[in-house]
């Protein structure tokens, strides 16, 4: 009698992380999130595509570090904690990678559920909660969107009237000057400054 076949095995769904962690992706825990991985991660993980100019692609590791600086500007007296989040809003990329816009909106699945697993897993691990006030995502998103459109139109080859059309006119008098930097020095600035703000949160 021929023996039943065994059942196939469950494909891998982790991955190992330089710093020895396996993360589990469908069900990420906090205790194998690690900061050097995240800024490893984001420092190699190109902005649109890696269609940016300059000698270096501009990462997530330095869009996340400006995103946390226009939050001091549009927020002053933030606390500690909503700056680490605004410095961390982009974490869970060190796993998925940059998904722009448009390619979210082609493949035409929903993804949310998954990046938000890997989000709270990384706030909790940094004793943020889970999940975020809606005031203060508001307030990291018009950021995230700030930053964009000086991207757009100093390093990714888009006109003023279409990075407007597409992320709105920053504010009146706001100016940032964006110069991609090396992976190395990126990473570096991006612990950096997760160290001066989580020893205040």
């Amino acid at each position: 009698m021929p023996q039943p076949k065994p059942a196939p095995e469950a494909p891998r769904a982790w991955q190992r992380m330089l710093s020895g962690r396996r993360l589990d992706l469908l069900n990420p825990s906090p205790f194998d999130v690690e900061i050097e991985d995240i800024a490893h991660g984001l420092a190699r993980v190109a902005r649109w595509n890696g269609q940016t100019t300059g000698a270096h692609a501009f990462s997530v590791a330095q869009h996340s570090l400006e995103v946390e600086r226009i939050c001091v500007k549009l927020a002053p007296d933030w606390p500690a904690r909503w700056r680490l989040a605004a410095l961390l809003h982009d974490a869970p990329e060190y796993v998925i990678g940059d998904m722009i816009s448009p390619f979210k909106a082609a493949l035409g699945f929903d993804y949310k559920a998954f990046e938000t697993k890997l989000e709270a897993a990384v706030h909790l691990r940094f004793g943020l909660p889970a999940a975020l006030p809606q005031i203060v995502k508001a307030q990291i998103k018009r950021a995230d969107i700030i930053c964009a459109y000086f991207e757009a139109v100093q390093l990714a080859g888009f006109t003023d009237k279409e990075a407007k059309k597409y992320f709105g006119a920053p504010p009146r008098g706001f100016a940032l000057r964006l110069e991609p930097k090396s992976t190395g020095d990126v990473q570096a600035a991006f612990l950096a400054r997760f160290k001066t703000l989580i020893e205040k949160v």
